[in-house]
C-alpha cells in the first residue's frame, strides 16, 4: 500500500458543528482514517489530518474541499491566522510506500478537480508548483483573500475571476513536517529566541560591534545563518507549562533530524546555562523519525539496533524526553501506529489464550498459524543471539543480523493471521450452494490464497535458517545452543508449511510452478537446517 497523509486547512475554527460535517464528509471515504482535528478559535482555523492510499486521500480531499465551500462564506470570515479561502491549504505528504511524486501527481489531480467541479481557483505549491515562484505557500497566499480580486496572475486550475464565497485554495505537496517543541528550566523567552536563532535556517540579523545591523548594498538586513537547513525555529513562553519553549517546525526531517535538533538545543542551553528539560511533539510524528532518534542514542552508547520496534520507541521517547509535559504514546503520537490502530486478533493473545484457542478443536488456528508461530520464534532466537554478541564484540554484521532478524520476526507473525484469513476465506467458499455456477472458481481462488501464504513462510523460512546459521558460527559460544534452537524450529516451521501447500494443491490440477517452488523451497531449507546442526555440533564443548 501506498499510505499519504492529507493535512487541509479549514477556516473556520469556532462553529464546531460546521467542523464535525466537514470532517464527516472525509471520514465516510472508505480507506481513510481521520487522525486528527484541531480547531482554533483564535486564527478561526481548524487543522485537519488524515490518511489513507491514494486513492481514497483524493477522494476524501475533494469531499472535504467540496463541502467547506458549501459551509464556509469568505466574505465574514476574521482570524489571526494568514488565509485566502474557505479550504486555505491542502497538503499531501507521502508516507510508507509513497514517493513525492505520487503526492505530487495526486495534488495536481484534486486541484483540477477543484477548479474545474467546484469552480475555486487552485494554486498549486511546494513540490508540485508549476512556477519556482510559487513553491512557496507565503508567496502563493500573498495578499491573502483581500487581494484575491486584484491578484493578475492566473490559477494553475479553475476560473481567473474572483469567487467571493469560497476564495481560493493552495494545493500542494511537501515532505512531512514535524512541530516540535523543547523545553527549557527557565521562564526566560529571550533565552529560547536565543537558541531558535542559532538553530533555525533563517539565522539571525548580522550585527556590527556597535550593535547596530549589517545590510548589504540595497540596503537590506544581512542575515547570518543557522546551524540547520529545513528548520524554522521561534522562542515563546508557555504559561501552562511554566517554562520557555523553542518551537521548532522540521519542514524536511530527512534532511533536519528530529534527534540532532535536540541534541543542538541541549548544546546550545547548556552554553547560556541552562538546562533542558525534555520536549514535545505538536500533533503527529513519523515512524521513521522516532526509529531514527533510537538508532542515534542506541549507538552513541555502542547498544545494537537490532531490537523490537516497540523497545526502540521506548528508546527515542526516553531519550528525547518526549513525557517531560505531556505523557507520550506512541500508538496515539506516531503517524503510521495512528493508521494502522493497535494489533489485534491472533498475535495480539497472550500465550496462555493462542494455546487455548489452538486446543479448541476449531479448525482456526490450525497448523499454518502455528508454523508461522515458530517461524518467528526462530527468528527471535536468532535476533537474541545476535543482540548478546554485538554487546560483546560490537560487530557490525552482528548488528546487521540482529535486524533482519526482527524485520523477519514482525513478518512471521503477520503471517500468523494471514495464514488463518485465507482459511477462513476457503471454508466460506465451501460453503456457496452447490448450485451457484460461481462455486467452483470461488474454491479454486480460496484454495490458492490458502496456498500461498504457507508457500511465503516456507520460503521465507530459508531466510530464519540463514540468519540461524550466521549466529551459530559467528555468535557467543555460550549462546550456541540458542542459535541451534533457532535453526530446529526453522525447520520445523519449514516441513509444518510444506505440508499445508501439498495438501492444498493436490485437489487442483496444474499449478506446476506452486509445486515447484515448494519442492525448491523445502529442499533448501533441509540442506540450510543442516548446515545449522553441523555447526553447532562443532562449537559444543566435547
Amino acid at each position: 500500500m501506498r499510505l499519504v497523509e492529507c493535512v487541509p486547512n479549514f477556516s473556520e475554527g469556532r462553529d464546531h458543528a460546521l467542523i464535525e460535517a466537514i470532517t464527516a464528509a472525509i471520514s465516510q471515504v472508505d480507506g481513510v482514517t481521520l487522525l486528527d482535528v484541531d480547531p482554533g478559535p483564535a486564527t478561526n482555523r481548524t487543522v485537519v489530518t488524515f490518511a489513507g492510499d491514494i486513492a481514497a486521500v483524493e477522494e476524501a480531499a475533494f469531499r472535504g474541499i467540496e463541502r467547506a465551500a458549501d459551509l464556509i462564506d469568505m466574505r465574514i470570515h476574521h482570524g489571526e491566522h494568514p488565509r485566502m479561502g474557505a479550504t486555505d491549504v491542502c497538503p499531501f505528504v507521502p508516507l510508507e510506500g509513497a514517493t513525492m511524486q505520487d503526492c505530487v501527481d495526486l495534488a495536481r489531480r484534486v486541484a483540477a478537480r477543484v477548479g474545474e467541479d467546484l469552480g475555486i481557483p487552485a494554486y498549486l505549491y511546494g513540490e508540485a508548483a508549476s512556477t519556482p515562484e510559487r513553491r512557496s505557500l507565503a508567496d502563493v497566499r500573498r495578499g491573502e483573500y483581500e487581494g484575491l480580486a486584484d491578484r493578475d496572475d492566473a490559477p494553475d486550475f479553475g476560473p481567473g475571476g474572483f469567487n467571493a464565497r469560497s476564495g481560493a485554495t493552495a494545493i500542494g505537496a511537501r515532505s512531512f513536517l514535524i512541530a516540535y517543541n523543547v523545553n527549557l528550566n527557565t521562564r526566560d523567552r529571550s533565552a529560547a529566541n536565543e537558541i531558535a536563532a542559532t538553530l533555525r535556517e533563517s539565522g539571525r540579523v548580522k550585527k556590527d560591534e556597535s550593535g547596530r545591523t549589517v545590510r548589504d548594498t540595497a540596503g537590506a538586513a544581512v542575515r547570518v545563518p543557522g546551524k540547520f537547513t529545513e528548520l524554522r525555529g521561534v522562542g515563546w513562553y508557555i504559561e501552562e507549562y511554566g517554562r520557555a519553549q523553542v518551537s521548532f517546525n522540521l519542514t524536511n526531517p530527512s534532511v533536519t533530524q528530529l534527534h540532532a535538533v535536540f541534541d543542538a538545543a541541549c548544546d546550545e542551553a547548556a552554553r547560556l546555562g541552562l538546562r533542558v528539560t525534555g520536549s514535545e511533539i505538536v500533533g503527529l510524528v513519523p515512524r521513521d523519525s522516532m526509529l531514527e532518534a533510537a538508532d542515534h542514542y542506541l549507538h552513541a552508547r555502542g547498544a545494537t539496533t537490532g531490537i523490537p520496534e516497540a523497545e526502540r520507541m521506548h528508546i527515542a521517547a526516553m531519550s528525547l524526553g518526549l513525557s517531560d509535559v505531556a505523557p507520550f504514546d506512541p500508538s496515539q503520537k506516531v503517524i503510521e501506529y495512528r493508521y494502522r490502530g493497535t494489533p489485534s486478533g491472533l498475535v495480539a493473545m497472550p500465550v496462555l489464550a493462542f494455546a487455548d484457542s489452538l486446543s479448541a478443536g476449531t479448525p482456526t488456528p490450525g497448523g499454518g498459524s502455528t508454523a508461522a508461530l515458530v517461524a518467528a520464534l526462530s527468528a527471535s532466537l536468532s535476533s537474541m543471539v545476535a543482540a548478546l554478541t554485538f554487546g560483546k564484540t560490537q560487530a557490525p554484521e552482528m548488528e546487521a543480523a540482529g535486524r533482519k532478524a526482527q524485520e523477519l520476526k514482525d513478518w512471521f507473525l503477520q503471517a500468523v493471521d494471514r495464514d488463518t484469513a485465507s482459511f477462513k476465506m476457503l471454508m466460506a467458499a465451501f460453503r456457496i450452494p452447490r448450485a451457484d455456477p460461481t462455486r467452483p472458481a470461488a474454491i479454486t481462488a480460496a484454495t490458492i490464497g490458502a496456498t500461498i501464504v504457507p508457500l511465503e513462510v516456507l520460503e521465507s523460512c530459508a531466510d530464519a535458517l540463514r540468519l540461524a546459521l550466521q549466529v551459530a558460527a559467528g555468535g557467543n559460544l555460550s549462546a550456541v545452543t540458542d542459535a541451534g534452537v533457532a535453526g530446529l524450529c526453522a525447520l520445523a516451521a519449514a516441513e509444518g508449511v510444506s505440508l499445508n501447500v501439498r495438501v492444498n494443491l493436490s485437489p487442483l490440477s496444474g499449478y506446476d510452478e506452486l509445486k515447484e517452488r515448494r519442492a525448491a523451497a523445502l529442499e533448501t531449507c533441509r540442506s540450510l537446517a543442516a548446515e545449522v546442526a553441523a555447526m553447532v555440533e562443532s562449537r559444543l564443548p566435547t
